[in-house]
């Protein structure tokens, strides 16, 4: 596939991704190269992939701790796999229901060398963890009230939501009042990264959960 129409690559790209940048490079070019014919990206996508999608999912590598962090829905591996590039000393495993989606993440996995990125091929809400996540992340999954059942059990006492929202995130937050209180999630905030620094800023929903 032609991908004469991929966006030249912004200059913030080197101080958003530092030294990764070489990796996500590689990673942008095979999914424009690729993600069209595999159902990851629309055909509209690549004038608008670096800032609309990978340097937007790349602004919450900041926000992660070393330790393990889910990705729930990865898809194309936005925005779980630009997070495994961000932060190698990061474990992540991503979670993707669609064998398609799964084999294109295993595969960029292996070619990108991402020794600390896990795929997992599972519904959210059904998946099994070994072990509980220290923080979890999603990316145009479905509505924040929705989205707390799928994520919030996965984590461990004290985990932190980390997910990615639209312009409507504080309405999102705003119609989860019951499901919040069910998943025991505190301190919710909605931060709003990337201001002054890309075209596009990314909104994120953050919480912690609490057993008691």
């Amino acid at each position: 596939m032609s991908i004469e129409n991929l966006e030249v690559e912004p200059a913030e790209s080197e101080v958003i991704l530092g030294d990764r940048l070489p990796l996500a490079r590689e990673f942008t070019r095979n999914l424009a190269t690729h993600g069209e014919e595999l159902g990851l990206i629309g055909p509209l996508e690549l004038p608008r992939l670096w800032s609309r999608h990978v340097l937007n999912s790349a602004l919450v590598a900041p926000l992660l701790r070393p330790g393990l962090v889910g990705d729930i829905g990865s898809g194309a591996g936005l925005p779980g796999l630009v997070l495994g590039i961000a932060r190698p000393d990061v474990d992540f495993v991503l979670i993707e229901p669609m064998e398609r989606r799964v084999a294109w993440l295993k595969d960029q996995v292996s070619e990108l060398g991402l020794k600390n990125v896990t795929v997992i091929r599972a519904r959210a809400e059904e998946v099994s963890l070994p072990d509980p996540l220290d923080q979890v992340t999603a990316r145009a999954v479905s509505a924040f009230r929705k989205l707390l059942p799928w994520t919030a059990p996965l984590l461990r006492n004290g985990g932190e939501l980390v997910l990615m929202k639209g312009i409507n995130a504080e309405a999102e937050v705003a119609a989860a009042t019951k499901e919040i209180r069910r998943f025991k999630v505190s301190d919710i905030r909605v931060d709003v990264l990337g201001e002054g620094i890309t075209p596009e800023v990314t909104r994120v929903v953050r919480g912690f959960v609490r057993a008691s």
